[in-house]
């Protein structure tokens, strides 16, 4: 094994951010049982919404460097450790809550579960790049917690665009501004990382 693995891990604040994916995928499984989800699953939107959007201010609060002029100076580039960091983080994200809304995947299941997932993650990244990691959670909290009270009564295209958390199934076009946002993020993430003391 890599001696530096560990101190990255460290230095990263990993172990907070596994344990804070481990507790927001335990709220998760409350919160769609205590919904009664399987009843109806429009029930799921809070869950499909706000889990994702936990796990992306945990994965958020990894991106930060305590050593800023030590990575800019390293003799390796960063940007492949800081790409393989987010996605690893993105995958487990997804993989540890599709398993919550298991079923329904035409409405509010694991595809949207993991769709909500990168585009959250992908506001965060890129909020780390601009804001710096500290803040990188209030972009994706102010913008899923606006789509969330405001998308009740919207419908059609336009909807599906701006209200992507809260939106069923694959609509084409919530998919597409997810993916745009996380491709955008993790592209600028990787190749700048998180803003220095932000």
């Amino acid at each position: 094994m890599n001696p530096g693995l560990p101190l990255y891990a460290r230095s990263r604040a990993l172990p907070p951010t596994l344990a804070a994916l481990a507790v927001t995928t335990g709220f998760a499984v409350w919160a769609a049982g205590a919904l009664d989800a399987y009843l109806d699953p429009y029930r799921r939107v809070p869950v499909v919404a706000l889990a994702p959007l936990l796990a992306a201010t945990a994965i958020g609060a990894s991106l930060r460097s305590d050593s800023d002029e030590l990575d800019r100076t390293a003799v390796r580039p960063w940007w492949l450790r800081r790409l393989a960091h987010l996605l690893a983080l993105t995958a487990l994200a997804s993989a540890l809550l599709t398993p919550v809304v298991a079923g329904h995947a035409e409405t509010f299941g694991p595809p949207v579960m993991v769709r909500n997932v990168l585009g959250c993650v992908g506001i965060v990244a890129l909020a780390a790049v601009v804001l710096g990691a500290r803040l990188s959670w209030l972009p994706a909290f102010g913008y899923v917690s606006a789509a969330y009270l405001a998308s009740s009564g919207a419908h059609g295209r336009a909807a599906t665009l701006w209200a992507w958390p809260v939106q069923p199934g694959a609509q084409p076009g919530a998919w597409a501004a997810a993916l745009a946002a996380f491709t955008l993020g993790t592209a600028l993430y990787a190749a700048r990382g998180a803003r220095p003391g932000g």
